[in-house]
């Protein structure tokens, strides 16, 4: 998502980069460039030409003090960043509370905007937050709504209160009355109401949704849109603030090939926030929207804040106890631990998308390495080690011919990939040991451990500078 656009932000930086000092010619240049590329990413012309405007009026009283730095180009970059932060939302936004229970937050949409799946993935995201949901199945028009409904709630592990079989049978406004009378009574703190949508924008949709709205009063009304739609989305988006009213937005297919740049617009003409995205099909592909992020990762500087909460959630906190204590004892690190890092960057979801959230991940040669990484390799590398020994996975050493013949045919894989593994953890073993000798990371060696075991990249990093410190430690730190 916003791949495309993303990328021509990165050639009109990288001209802007190559001039040196800034003239106000230059930054009209690249303010037309930006607008162009919005444009061209199907955001609103309105929207594109505002964003434009602004950027000039902030940037060209600045540019005296911005040629005065050492890096003029940062300056401009700092300023489209912070107005592309504004123009995604400014602030993330999280689901009000109601001040007595339970928070009810009402689902709106058009049909396939992806509105049943979303409610299962919000369900999830709410739960794992140690709240207790229900799932109403309000949407009795669509063939087997209720069913599906039933089904994701199902496999999230969270209650459906469906007491219609739906199927064009029953009063959606009287089943989303009952089910938030049913949560108060068994004491869930958050309803998520499902409700039906139509292929088109119609006053019997409008009509049916104002009065769901009317019945439950809910303290959240979400619109569900799918982030592919283009143009659509801005004017259904529209229709829907008219018609019904939302709080804030939902984009659903983020992982798609769209040029995405409608959610910019939604955002500016709406005046509603994002505040939650869906990346992908599995349940946990979702999570809060954060505009500060986006829009970091649009001008390729990648996402590491959630990068690094991604790791938090699938690193075991005792298992990493272990393993800072190994590593403070001057133990090595062992084909055992590197399994568990292994298993630990599976639970992180998609490589691609974990790796793309690096700085400069998603463009030029890079963001293609990225496209034709392999995601299998994890667990053929993962199936080499479970075909050790644990006397083999402790001590690589002994890992002789016939003993590595044995490994490939038991994962099932070649003998040249075992050996290769075996190299590149021997790698990652001795740059674990120079970092707890202080020696910072050698050239050319995963920044990671588990990285040892990742789908591998033709292009390096550059390595570090070294320190003029002569204090190891010192040293260490400087270098990361």
């Amino acid at each position: 998502m916003f791949d495309s656009l993303s990328s021509k932000f990165a050639s009109a930086f990288s001209s802007l980069r190559s001039r040196g000092r800034i003239k106000s010619s230059d930054v009209e240049e690249i303010v037309a460039e930006i607008r162009s590329a919005l444009i061209e990413s199907d955001v609103a012309q309105e929207v594109a030409k505002s964003f434009g405007d602004r950027i000039q009026e902030l940037a060209l009283p600045e540019l005296e003090r911005i040629n005065k730095s050492t890096n003029p180009s940062q300056g401009i970059f700092e300023i489209i960043n912070a107005e592309l932060t504004k123009v995604l939302g400014g602030q993330t936004r999280r689901i009000r509370m109601a001040k007595k229970g339970p928070t009810v937050v009402m689902l709106v949409g058009l049909q396939g905007a992806g509105k049943t799946s979303l409610a299962g993935k919000l369900a999830q995201y709410l739960k794992s937050q140690g709240n207790t949901p229900l799932l109403v199945a309000s949407d009795l028009q669509r063939p087997n709504a209720v069913t599906q409904l039933q089904q994701v709630g199902a496999s999230v592990g969270v209650p459906v209160f469906a007491p219609e079989p739906g199927n064009g049978v029953g009063d959606p406004v009287k089943v989303a009355q009952a089910g938030k009378k049913f949560a108060e009574d068994k004491l869930h703190n958050f309803v998520i109401v499902d409700t039906a949508g139509r292929l088109g924008v119609d006053a019997e949709l409008m009509n049916q949704a104002s009065r769901i709205r009317d019945a439950v009063k809910p303290d959240e009304i979400l619109f569900v849109v799918d982030a592919m739609l283009g143009q659509d989305a801005v004017r259904t988006a529209q229709s829907f603030l008219e018609g019904v009213g939302f709080d804030g937005v939902v984009l659903t297919k983020l992982d798609g090939d769209a040029r995405g740049g409608a959610a910019l617009s939604i955002v500016t003409l709406t005046q509603r926030p994002i505040m939650f995205a869906a990346t992908g099909e599995k349940t946990s592909d979702f999570d809060l929207f954060h505009p500060d992020r986006m829009a970091s990762r649009i001008l390729g500087m990648g996402d590491v804040a959630t990068l690094a909460e991604q790791a938090k959630a699938a690193l075991d906190p005792d298992l990493t106890k272990k393993f800072e204590e190994k590593f403070a004892a001057g133990d090595d690190f062992t084909l055992m631990d590197f399994l568990s890092q292994l298993q630990a960057l599976k639970k992180m979801g998609s490589m691609s998308k974990m790796l793309g959230m690096l700085p400069g991940m998603n463009s030029g040669a890079m963001k293609k390495q990225l496209d034709n990484l392999d995601e299998g390799e994890l667990v053929r590398t993962e199936a080499i080690i479970q075909s050790m020994t644990p006397a083999e996975r402790h001590d690589v050493k002994i890992l002789n011919g016939s003993r590595r013949a044995r490994i490939a045919k038991g994962s099932g894989r070649a003998v040249s990939e075992v050996n290769n593994l075996v190299d590149r953890f021997t790698g990652a073993q001795k740059m674990m040991r120079q970092m707890r000798n202080g020696g910072g990371m050698p050239p050319g060696m995963p920044p990671i451990p588990g990285m040892a075991g990742m789908p591998k990249m033709n292009k390096q990093l550059p390595p570090k500078k070294k320190s003029k410190s002569g204090n190891p430690a010192k040293r260490a730190a400087e270098q990361g």
